[in-house]
């Protein structure tokens, strides 16, 4: 296991994917906004965890990267990572701000149908390409994760145009290994209610669309080579980010799904660490006290399970929410009481229950217990980007602290040897 750009053991069954962070928990648009976020932060969280060389995953947004495309700030990134910090991943999944205003569905505009995304993750892969070939440890592999098509009620109509972006952006991610010897793949992250939302969807996407015939023919165009080996390359740069707070929502099985995913030949360049919000059994006096995550910047879509004799999956039926207030306002009226609710809200890994609920820590604890066994992904990222809308009571102490000790939760989940403190 990595944490930074050297290696320090779990033990002798997996030692290649690195730890980091996800920097979207840090405000700041511009590029110098979130530079001067990280230097106030990510020299602390360093020293908390007591290592010499910490992995940053930074999320840039299309301000940040317009700005970074000048020289002078691309080597103002370079000189601020020095040799104490390496970054192997960025998430391009939020475009315009993600702090302090209202996101909910604009999180995924634009989106994979248009030329800006297409552009934006360009441009996105060649600040990262430099970066990851800085640092041995990085082995000359680098990943971004970004949105699952789109928000699923905006992809009828718009799947041809995706599946085409998807393809030139590949092309481009071709042509950076070419030229730089550092391959960088592309991670979708299934989401609720996007395009890309279960894995099943997700297989079912790839090999109906995204290493369908037309895509392979289209790639060996436009790099010159056979279809069989535009099919090779595609799987190689277009794969899963697969969040474990989205997976749990959704009530999926994590075996399963890796092992769909592998049968599928649908690599995972990137695992979001990442723990929701859970309801055992929801009744009224319990979602008085949900209400207090019902804030106005993020999407928090719910999923409910309620038992039942008469349904087709399993005995379980699942209702779907887009946010927060409509499940809790349906509840009025008497739908999801007395059902596990599930919701998109991400709270910090090192709590498996609240005062009044629990978390999905046991399902992040399943995941990290198949990490352990296998090699099923490079990058593992901690993405908990809700401090700063979280309930007073789950902020008892500053970014960095919190940072370090979900780090080190992580660390001491996949027995990591030393365990950082």
């Amino acid at each position: 296991m990595q944490i930074a750009g050297k290696d320090s053991q779990v033990d002798d069954k997996i030692t290649r994917p690195q730890l980091t962070y996800c920097t979207n928990i840090h405000a700041g648009e511009s590029w110098p906004h979130h530079l001067q976020s990280l230097r106030d932060c990510v020299p602390a969280i360093r020293k908390n965890l007591g290592t010499s060389q910490l992995g940053i995953g930074l999320r840039l947004g299309g301000a940040a990267v317009e700005s970074l495309q000048s020289p002078d700030a691309r080597e103002e990134l370079i000189d601020f990572m020095g040799d104490d910090y390496s970054v192997f991943t960025i998430n391009a999944f939020p475009f315009g701000p993600f702090h302090g205003e209202p996101v909910k569905e604009n999180v995924y505009a634009p989106d994979w149908s248009t030329p800006e995304r297409l552009d934006y993750t360009v441009k996105v892969a060649e600040l990262l390409a430099p970066l990851v070939a800085r640092h041995a440890g990085n082995n000359n592999f680098g990943s971004i994760s970004t949105v699952p098509g789109t928000f699923k009620p905006l992809a009828e109509g718009r799947q041809e145009a995706i599946r085409h972006n998807l393809v030139q952006c590949v092309a481009q991610l071709v042509n950076l290994k070419r030229e730089s010897d550092v391959e960088i793949a592309l991670a979708l992250e299934p989401e609720p209610y996007c395009m890309l939302e279960t894995i099943d969807e997700t297989v079912q996407w790839f090999k109906n669309s995204g290493f369908s015939k037309d895509s392979c023919s289209e790639l060996g165009k436009l790099c010159g080579v056979s279809s069989s080996e535009a099919e090779s390359l595609l799987r190689t740069h277009l794969g899963v980010c697969y969040d474990v707070c989205h997976a749990a929502v959704e009530f999926e099985s994590v075996r399963d799904s890796f092992a769909d995913l592998k049968s599928a030949g649908i690599s995972i360049p990137k695992v979001q660490l990442s723990s929701a919000l859970r309801v055992r059994n929801m009744d009224h006096d319990t979602a008085v006290k949900l209400s207090e995550f019902n804030e106005p910047v993020y999407l928090h879509q719910v999923i409910q399970r309620a038992d039942t004799n008469h349904s087709d999956n399993g005995g379980q039926s699942l209702t779907r929410h887009l946010d927060l207030p409509q499940a809790l306002k349906e509840l009025e009226n008497g739908i999801g009481v007395d059902s596990e609710w599930r919701v998109h809200f991400h709270v910090p890994v090192f709590l498996d229950e609240l005062e009044h609920f629990d978390t999905t820590q046991f399902f992040l604890k399943e995941v990290l217990a198949e990490l352990r066994e296998t090699n099923l992904s490079p990058h593992l990222e901690v993405e908990t980007y809700t401090w700063d809308v979280l309930p007073a009571n789950l902020r008892t102490s500053d970014i960095a602290t919190a940072i370090a000790r979900e780090m080190t939760w992580v660390l001491d989940e996949l027995q990591c040897k030393p365990a950082y403190s």
